[in-house]
């Protein structure tokens, strides 16, 4: 049972502002704000912006490093500053991509409001052939991005920015993810090629296989080809550094939230796991993927994992396809299991205390 600190805690957890990122709420005054859009890629950034004062929208192609970034604003300020007018508000948006968020931290340190686009949000030419082009891309972003400054619905939506702690305790749980799919592949591989033999019912998941691969027969009563059984081999000693690694994740987790139980998150994860069929994994990526985020409602959750409906009506016809699938497949699969086991029959699975 949890103790009673535990339950104080997780009902004492500091209640953040919700706010609305399909929309800004904070009035724009177009004559004192600096606007900015950059289109991110690997080898180069191009940054495009609006200036008080003067009548061009500069566009500047940089190196892919911020304190270049950071030098062309400041350079755009001091002309706008010496067209007369009084800059209070520097602004810049970027999409989501792979450069993640630390370029929105490193420059709200610097005193830039920094919004990050959620790429799916901005809508795009659907012509079958069309021009495409860091310019065009930059044009775009800057145009969603000032409607979106003046409070308009529908232009795009913005992510929150998390700090670099609420990313990190993301880690091991994505991390274990991808070495289960990378387990169920390399099992999924060796049975393959057992199957591709005649050999069928052995288990290469299972402590002793490696012992008995040597003794395996085919249909033919021959064993198994020079070549396959080294690629098993491989495959054996490659999916038990996969299992070791698994476990030191689990492990880990666990003695984390027996170390500092009280912790607001922790305290949630074990809340969660209680739970008929939601485990420490389910129970830990719920609370650091939905529950440590600021929603409006229940709707803008389902929203988020993929929860809504996909209606199709045109006309006359109304028909709907089920689940949208457009949101964090991770938390949806976290939201539907627990659901599928309690409708399944199965039986009652043991909850940790």
């Amino acid at each position: 049972m949890l103790s009673p600190s535990t339950l104080r805690a997780s009902r004492e957890l500091p209640i953040a502002k919700v706010d609305d990122l399909s929309r800004s709420l904070t009035a724009l005054d177009q004559e004192k704000t600096r606007i900015c859009a950059v289109e991110l890629s690997r080898s180069s950034w191009l940054l495009g912006g609006m200036v008080p004062g003067v009548e061009r929208h500069p566009l500047k192609k940089l190196e892919a490093e911020a304190p270049a970034l950071m030098r062309v604003i400041d350079r755009w300020r001091d002309e706008a500053i010496r067209a007369g007018r009084t800059i209070s508000r520097i602004v810049l948006a970027y999409e989501a991509g792979r450069d993640g968020f630390w370029l929105a931290r490193w420059l709200r340190v610097r005193g830039v409001e920094v919004h990050v686009i959620h790429s799916t949000s901005v809508a795009v030419c659907r012509e079958h052939r069309r021009a495409k082009t860091d310019r065009f891309d930059t044009a775009m972003l800057m145009r969603v991005f000032v409607g979106w400054l003046r409070g308009e619905r529908g232009h795009c939506s913005m992510i929150t920015v998390p700090t670099i702690e609420e990313e990190d305790a993301k880690r091991p749980g994505r991390e274990r993810e991808s070495l289960v799919g990378e387990r169920t592949r390399i099992i999924n591989r060796m049975k393959a090629s057992l199957a591709r033999l005649g050999i069928r019912g052995f288990k290469p998941e299972r402590r002793r296989a490696p012992g008995r691969l040597e003794t395996l027969r085919t249909p033919e009563n021959t064993m198994l080809p020079p070549n396959t059984l080294a690629e098993i081999g491989r495959d054996m000693a490659r999916l038990a550094v996969i299992q070791e690694q698994i476990k030191a994740i689990e492990q880990a987790r666990l003695d984390g939230i027996a170390r500092t139980p009280d912790e607001p998150a922790h305290a949630r994860v074990r809340l969660l796991a209680r739970v008929i069929g939601l485990g420490i994994e389910s129970a830990d990526m719920l609370v650091r993927e939905v529950l440590l985020r600021d929603f409006r409602d229940r709707r803008a959750v389902a929203r988020y994992a993929g929860l809504t409906g996909a209606p199709d009506e045109s006309g006359s016809k109304r028909r709907e396809k089920g689940l949208a699938k457009s949101g964090n497949s991770r938390v949806r699969r976290g939201l539907t299991t627990p659901a599928d086991l309690l409708t399944s029959g199965r039986p009652e699975v043991a909850v940790p205390e």
